[in-house]
C-alpha cells in the first residue's frame, strides 16, 4: 500500500494544471503517471496542422515529465493516443514507433470529438515502471 508521504508529483508550464488543479505527473509506488499532455510549450501549440510533430512533441512533454523522476522512454509500459482525426492514425503511429519501438509498451489509440483548444490534433498519456518498491523486496516471483 502507498502511503500519502511517498507520492510524488510533478507540475510543467501547462496553463491548465492551475486552473483545473492537477499534476502533470504523479509517482506512486512503482508507478509513474502522466497525465493527457498535449503539443504545447506554455500556450506556444508546437506543429499545427501536423499530427506527426504534434504527437512527436506531446510525447517529448511527457517523457520530461518522467525525466523529473530519472525516467525515461524505457521504462514505458503503457501509452495512449487521443486524435481528432481518424485520417491521422498513420502519422501519429509512425511517432509512437520512433520513440517506442525498442520499449513496446501497451498502447491505446482512440478518436475523439476533440480537445479544449481545436488546433490540438493529439494527445497523449504514458505510464512508467520504475522497479520495485520497497514493499516488493523481499517478496517471491513467480
Amino acid at each position: 500500500m502507498t502511503s500519502p508521504e511517498s507520492v510524488q508529483r510533478v507540475q510543467s508550464d501547462s496553463p491548465w494544471e492551475e486552473s483545473i488543479g492537477f499534476a502533470r505527473a504523479v509517482a506512486a509506488g512503482d508507478r509513474v503517471i502522466v497525465a493527457g499532455t498535449m503539443p504545447f510549450t506554455g500556450r506556444v501549440l508546437h506543429g499545427e496542422g501536423d499530427p506527426y510533430e504534434q504527437a512527436l512533441m506531446a510525447f517529448r512533454n511527457a517523457l520530461h515529465a518522467l525525466k523529473e523522476f530519472g525516467l525515461g522512454a524505457e521504462s514505458v509500459i503503457r501509452t495512449r493516443m487521443y486524435l481528432t482525426h481518424a485520417r491521422d492514425v498513420d502519422a501519429v503511429s509512425r511517432a509512437h514507433k520512433e520513440l517506442f519501438d525498442a520499449v513496446r509498451p501497451v498502447a491505446t489509440l482512440v478518436v475523439v470529438s476533440g480537445f479544449v483548444d481545436s488546433r490540438v490534433l493529439v494527445e497523449v498519456e504514458v505510464e512508467a515502471f520504475r522497479g520495485h518498491s520497497a514493499a516488493h523486496e523481499g517478496a517471491e516471483g513467480p
